[in-house]
């Protein structure tokens, strides 16, 4: 990362998909991360825009920019402050020091913490978990909420109105009755 930050390009090329979820074209996909061992700066910033995270039991998290007068460029000072709080995000951005996995957890900056050697598999069980679920449902799950964080809560009403009535209209609407009414998991299109 060092490299482009003292030549001011960009960390991810214009075209692509910014996986630090900052600029356009956002992300319509959901993204599940596992961390272990050192998870320090620009890996706090990745697993903080991810939308599920899961750690490792003796992972140790440092947002160390502040120790190189650097700042947190990657999203930490708006994602760590929206999860934790000023006071706790300022605890950690401020100083740079080490913080653990239940830590991570307690400010909800990861959603599970599993014996270490786990956090993979328990990181794609979740993927699954949600691939198995209606993609277009999903997807507009993701935008509504990042709606909501965006531009407020009204705005995120008015948006998943008109979400709501264009799903209705989806053969995978129909498909995810048929299977409540069936009592059975829905076997999704994306139409």
């Amino acid at each position: 990362v060092a490299p482009y930050l003292a030549s001011g390009e960009r960390l991810f090329p214009d075209g692509c998909i910014d996986p630090l979820d900052m600029r356009e074209p956002r992300r319509t996909k959901p993204v599940v991360v596992a961390v272990q061992g050192w998870c320090l700066t620009i890996g706090i910033e990745l697993m903080l825009a991810a939308d599920m995270a899961v750690a490792a039991e003796d992972t140790r998290f440092s947002q160390i920019e502040v120790q190189r007068n650097l700042v947190a460029t990657g999203g930490a000072t708006v994602r760590m402050v929206r999860r934790a709080g000023w006071g706790n995000a300022m605890r950690w951005l401020l100083t740079g020091d080490e913080f653990d996995a239940e830590a991570a957890l307690r400010f909800g900056f990861v959603q599970e913490v599993v014996p270490a050697g786990e956090q993979k598999e328990r990181a794609l069980a979740l993927a699954r978990r949600v691939a198995a679920q209606a993609p277009l449902a999903v997807r507009a799950t993701i935008a509504n909420a990042r709606v909501a964080l965006d531009d407020g809560r009204e705005a995120s009403f008015v948006h998943g109105r008109a979400t709501q009535e264009r799903l209705r209209a989806s053969e995978d609407a129909e498909e995810g009755l048929r299977a409540f009414v069936e009592r059975r998991p829905g076997v999704f299109s994306g139409r």
